[in-house]
């Protein structure tokens, strides 16, 4: 455990109940969007990351208005959910671990647009979700090292899920880095990090029907390159000048049209 962070809890990784369980889960996200629940939680838990954690986003605006939509980000904390979408306004389909389906929460999170994967088990579910949200053109968020980092730091490498999902949907993929969310479980000890969201420029793969796994695992590295270069900037650099330096690369594209449209 990276020193000056709370330990995390162990956790279970297998869900001993039956697939059969999480059906309903499933039926309803392949047939229904989020509803006012989403937007009701949203508000809440926006307030609270603008207010203690003082988490922005930085070019949300990579993230296409409508369409099939893969957010692919970085994992530290239980709230990098509501970091990621907090700066969207898209509502944003999650796939969370299936032990988190249980009473009266299970009611928030369907309703909120999350759908159960069951890990440690090849939960073919959990793609034909994905699958049928993003094939109404939705947006959905499944993180890159699959379940959360135990030692804040980024992973060495990703998980080949997302360049499944990314080369079956041919779905555009927005990387996006998470930064500073590794020391949310401070705030235990009154200590509030500041925390980053930047989105990445989007990514599109050609569809393919059956990928490999060498197939899928190269998207996803691919993929994760992406991430772990957005987050070295952040890290490096600091919010500040990373901001300062998209801001001053959109006014240079700007006036590059100008020139040409004149």
């Amino acid at each position: 455990m990276s020193q000056g962070l709370t330990r995390i809890r162990e956790q279970v990784y297998k869900d001993p109940r039956p697939a059969s369980y999480f059906t309903r889960f499933h039926e309803r996200t392949r047939t229904r969007r989020p509803d006012w629940v989403y937007e009701a939680v949203r508000v809440i838990t926006s307030l609270y990351a603008w207010t203690f954690f003082r988490a922005r986003g930085i070019a949300a605006d990579n993230v296409p208005p409508s369409g099939a939509v893969i957010l692919a980000p970085n994992h530290f904390s239980f709230l990098d959910h509501f970091f990621l979408g907090a700066a969207l306004r898209r509502k944003v389909h999650f796939m969370a671990k299936s032990q988190l389906f249980k009473p009266p929460m299970q009611w928030v999170y369907t309703h909120g647009g999350v759908f159960p994967v069951r890990r440690g088990y090849r939960d073919e579910e959990a793609f034909t979700t994905a699958h049928a949200i993003l094939a109404r053109g939705g947006c959905l968020a499944m993180y890159c090292e699959g379940g959360r980092s135990r030692t804040g730091r980024l992973g060495d490498r990703a998980r080949p899920g997302v360049g499944r999902l990314a080369l079956e949907s041919a779905a555009t993929v927005v990387p996006v880095a998470i930064h500073g969310s590794s020391h949310v479980r401070n705030w235990k000890r009154l200590q509030f990090p500041k925390v980053t969201v930047r989105y990445g420029t989007p990514l599109r793969f050609e569809r393919v029907a059956a990928p490999t796994r060498e197939q899928q695992q190269a998207v996803a590295d691919q993929i994760f390159d992406e991430i772990k270069a957005l987050y070295g900037e952040l890290e490096a650099h600091g919010r500040g000048a990373v901001l300062q330096r998209v801001r001053a690369e959109r006014r240079d594209a700007r006036r590059g049209k100008r020139a040409a449209a004149a």
